[in-house]
């Protein structure tokens, strides 16, 4: 059956849109329900007679967890053939998600979401290198639109269908149904994908845990920050320990011979310049919609159910802008559409800042929400599509890893400043804002080492330093070819150096709000 599905879509060329509808399918079976999950706490620790403030690592371990196993499940997929990591990840992750609607116990619940988390997070980086291996120029752009608008829409459709459900039938019906969606995408993931070129090259197991050894304490620092204090033992103590791990992460991948993050990831303009500007806008809108539901029920006295539409507005116009986003990236190019998405994004945060120092609830939602929504809906596309553009297709899995976690710190960041300068002061909203309209315009500066305009086609494996070392590589058949067999080819094997070339929830960003909101609702 594989066998004819393969052939009618290369006979139609439609193979490209198959991907893509799989790969957001996918997207919108994982994302869809956390935002909802986080205003569900206050039910989930009445059913188990415990308090909200145990339940909090429902929320963040998941969140960490995955987070720490993107570039892992990144290098998987570009090792050993990114249909694989997705189709298992997928698998795992619907057994896992059922299993939660089972939990008895805070802990099984607890340990059960998580992996869910960790599973679903294969599905980021493999789908996205999926999409862009049969997507180029304008088309890879477009693609990045789509992807985005789902990423947006995906936690707000949650939240307007999961709350009723929640209500009506309980909380492990959310999980049941979340469950039943992702059947789908696992059969058509098996059904249609092809897999990628495989690498024969040894896993990076030394780097993996000095990463995560790295990377985990940071992640912890930024993300309890507010609740530990700055300035706190702890704190400090995670800091110090996240530059210990980072840098013998970086001794470590100077000499690996198939490095799990390519040293020229971090030596490209593009791509250096694409993951700081999806870490500075990342903070500034996060940051910024996390004050924001603060601000409209300290200030402007919603409660949290009654805010949910005004909020729901930034989100909305974030997926609805995205496909536009991804239309100007192809045109104008990718530095042109992050620019101004950037630019807007910083007027949004002027407008909240000025909406919280005047009072004004239509400044605030006409002038701050709706600009934030459109100008990261407008540059989100054309980061994703840079980084994609900048790396050798061989390591797009882990290009794309490295892009969700970079904006996965940039958020726990920008939140994390923004808290504390606000501190549960009132008259502080406005110089809060004012720092993430700052964040925006230093994300401004990063975009314009993007590249101006939009790759027309794959880059070419090209040798560079020997210090790379060399794997084995093996070369992607033609459509006829893979069309007769889904299976990874296996005609002919050449010797290329193991790194690409020299020269970034989503997490989804509604999710992420909701997240932290719901956590840090109490902030001081």
């Amino acid at each position: 059956m594989r066998e004819r599905v393969a052939r009618r879509l290369d006979a139609t060329g439609r193979y490209p849109r198959a991907v893509l509808l799989v790969a957001l399918t996918g997207l919108f079976a994982t994302t869809f329900p956390v935002t909802v999950l986080t205003l569900a706490i206050p039910t989930i620790a009445e059913d188990f007679a415990v308090s909200e403030a145990s339940l909090a690592w429902v929320i963040t371990l998941p969140v960490l967890a995955s987070a720490l196993a993107l570039p892992v499940l990144g290098k998987l997929g570009d090792l050993y053939g990114h249909r694989r990591v997705f189709v298992i990840g997928f698998g795992v992750a619907v057994v896992a998600t059922c299993l939660t609607a089972t939990a008895s116990t805070p802990a099984l619940l607890i340990a059960w979401r998580t992996l869910s988390q960790v599973a679903g997070a294969s599905t980021m980086p493999s789908s996205l290198a999926l999409i862009n291996s049969v997507h180029h120029g304008k088309q890879r752009a477009s693609a990045m639109g789509w992807w985005s608008m789902i990423s947006a829409g995906a936690p707000v459709i949650g939240l307007t269908v999961g709350a009723p459900v929640i209500d009506a039938v309980g909380w492990p019906t959310l999980f049941l149904l979340q469950s039943g969606l992702m059947v789908v995408p696992v059969a058509a993931s098996w059904l249609v994908l092809r897999e990628t070129p495989r690498r024969l090259a040894r896993f990076d197991l030394p780097g993996a845990v000095a990463l995560a050894a790295g990377v985990g304490p940071l992640l912890l620092a930024v993300d309890q920050a507010p609740e530990w204090g700055l300035t706190s033992v702890a704190v400090l103590g995670c800091l110090v320990a996240a530059v210990a791990g980072l840098l013998v992460f970086a001794a470590i991948e100077r000499q690996a011979t198939a490095p799990l993050v390519p040293m020229t990831l971090l030596r490209s303009r593009e791509s250096t310049s694409s993951l700081a500007t999806g870490f500075f806008t990342g903070g500034a809108y996060m940051g910024g919609f996390f004050l924001a539901s603060l601000l409209v029920v300290a200030q402007f006295d919603y409660s949290l159910t009654s805010a949910v539409p005004i909020l729901s507005i930034r989100p909305a116009l974030f997926a609805l802008m995205s496909p536009v986003g991804g239309r100007v990236a192809g045109r104008a190019g990718t530095r042109a559409a992050a620019i101004a998405g950037s630019l807007t994004l910083a007027a949004g945060m002027v407008a909240l800042a000025i909406g919280s120092a005047t009072g004004s609830l239509v400044v605030v939602v006409v002038g701050g929400f709706v600009l934030q929504g459109m100008g990261f809906g407008l540059l989100r596309p054309a980061i994703t599509t840079a980084l994609a553009d900048a790396v050798d297709e061989r390591d797009l899995g882990m290009a794309g890893a490295a892009e969700r976690l970079t904006g996965q710190v940039g958020v726990a960041f920008g939140i994390t400043i923004l808290a504390t300068i606000y501190d549960g002061d009132v008259d502080r909203f406005a110089p809060a804002f004012a720092v993430g309209a700052a964040f925006a315009l230093a994300g401004t500066v990063a975009a314009w080492g993007m590249r101006r305009h939009v790759r027309p086609g794959p880059i070419t494996d090209e040798p560079s330093s020997a210090a790379a070392g060399t794997a084995q590589v093996v070369r992607p058949v033609s459509p006829a070819e893979a069309g007769r067999d889904a299976a990874p080819p296996t005609d002919t094997a050449t010797t290329q150096p193991a790194h690409g070339p020299a020269p970034p929830t989503e997490t989804a960003e509604a999710a992420l709000a909701g997240d932290d909101a719901g956590r840090r609702g109490g902030v001081r």
